[in-house]
This record gives C-alpha cells, sequence and structure tokens, in this order.
C-alpha cells in the first residue's frame, strides 16, 4: 500500500474502477440503456433483482428521485438483503436449485419485459436460473457482474456456466475476485469491498442512457423527481399514474 492513508486509498480504488468501466463498458452500456428505453417505448416492463449485497444496487434504482419510474424490483424472499435472521440464510439461498423458477412463476415477468440481474460472482444456482428461466419467458436480460469469477471460480449451478452465459447482455463491473480493494500487513485479510460503489455506478449509467435515449426519440422518459422539492409529489402522482399498469411497488 503507497503512504496515503486507507480511506485515500480505497477511494482512489474506487475511483480507477469507475474509470475503468467508463472506458471499457461504454458500448455495453450504451447498449443496455437502448435495451431499456426499446423496452419502455414497446410497451414493456422493467426489473432489477440482485441478492444479498448485489439486491443494494437494484434496489436504488427502483423508486427512485432521478430515476427511471418503471423500475421494479424482483424480490425474492429471504435473499434482498440482510434483514432475514440469520444472515448466513441469504447466502445458502442463492444455492437452492428451482427457487429462481418458482419466483418467477409467481412474478409479473412476461414476454417483452426487460429484467437487471446483478451478481457479483454469478456462480449461484439461483442468478444463473433466474436468467436462463426468464429468457425461456421471452424477457430481455442484462447481466451485472464480474467476470473474473468466471475465470477464476468454478459454477455452483449444475450446468457449471455462470450468469454471464445467459444474458443478452452483460456489465463487467471488473471487481476483482475477493472483493476487497486494500491489504495491510496488520490486518490478516483483504478489506474494503468496491463491488456496490461499481455496480451502482453501472445501473445508473444505464438508465440515464436509457433516460437520454427516449428524449432522443421524442419520447418523455417516465422520470421521477424528488418528494423534498416543490411539487415532486405531484409530479411523480402524475408518472405513477400514467404508468400505473407497468409499476408494481404500488400493490
Amino acid at each position: 500500500m503507497s503512504d496515503r492513508k486507507p480511506a485515500g486509498q480505497f477511494i482512489d480504488a474506487a475511483i480507477d474502477l469507475l474509470r475503468r468501466v467508463r472506458d471499457e463498458e461504454a458500448d455495453s452500456i450504451e447498449a443496455a440503456g437502448t435495451l431499456l428505453a426499446d423496452t419502455v417505448q414497446s410497451g414493456g416492463r422493467l426489473f432489477a433483482f440482485g441478492a444479498g449485497h448485489s439486491s443494494l444496487a437494484a434496489q436504488d434504482v427502483v423508486y427512485r428521485a432521478g430515476g427511471l419510474a418503471l423500475m421494479n424490483l424482483l424480490s425474492v424472499p429471504g435473499v434482498v438483503g440482510v434483514d432475514v435472521m440469520p444472515a448466513t440464510l441469504g447466502s445458502a439461498l442463492e444455492r437452492v436449485d428451482g427457487l429462481a423458477g418458482a419466483v418467477l412463476d409467481s412474478s409479473p415477468l412476461r414476454e417483452g419485459d426487460a429484467l437487471v440481474i446483478i451478481s457479483l460472482s454469478g456462480r449461484n444456482a439461483l442468478p444463473v436460473e433466474m436468467a436462463m428461466n426468464a429468457r425461456a419467458l421471452g424477457v430481455r436480460v442484462i447481466g451485472v457482474t464480474s467476470v473474473a469469477y468466471a475465470s477464476e471460480t468454478t459454477s455452483r449451478h449444475a450446468s457449471g456456466t455462470f450468469l454471464k452465459d445467459h444474458c443478452d447482455l452483460v456489465l463487467d463491473s471488473k471487481i476483482a475476485v475477493g472483493d476487497a480493494e486494500l491489504t495491510l500487513d496488520t490486518v490478516p485479510a483483504p478489506f474494503a469491498p468496491a463491488s456496490t460503489v461499481v455496480t451502482s455506478a453501472l445501473m445508473q449509467a444505464m438508465t440515464a442512457t436509457a433516460a437520454a435515449t427516449l428524449a432522443d426519440r421524442g419520447v418523455e422518459p417516465p422520470l421521477l423527481r424528488s418528494g423534498n422539492v416543490d411539487g415532486g409529489h405531484e409530479w411523480n402522482g402524475r408518472v405513477l399514474d400514467q404508468y400505473g399498469d407497468r409499476i408494481f411497488y404500488r400493490r
């Protein structure tokens, strides 16, 4: 490590990763944003899914000021966050075969929709089967993952495949296996994960692209405003009413 303090080192590492995804994933981000715009324009619905800490980036684009009102959270009980007790149960559920199929069977997802699946490793059964089953329904799938895991770890799905193998488009977060950016001689394990910072940036870059693409086509993007600015509630009420049949977090 350099002479800079750990806080500065972590921020520098995160900035370096953000620069990498900006430069190396630009075409993929553009394609993903365009896919979302196409889905909105054709009457489809948008969904995001992530398990464990990957769910943070999915939640970040749902019912969010400055975000697309049509983005819905595809929730899997027990794996959305650390509110489940014990927290280790969430990790165990990610490895359960067949869970994704049961979730999709009871979800509103249908042909013509788009689903963003976030999984840092992309190796567990849940995200792999979620992508496979969603595409079988005619849903377009965008995967946000670290491609490095596919070459440095083994899949936990019976097929031996990873999330990236079952997506229409893949955004690579560039996160190293283990998701820890810092080391110290006095600390026995690597620390300071950056996946949430980078993955959230990828998600926001993708939705920003979708909004701008719709505007370029002469379509007003269905954006939400902050409820803490004057007129925000009235604006959001209009958008939510206009697109109510494609928004599921109100029900």
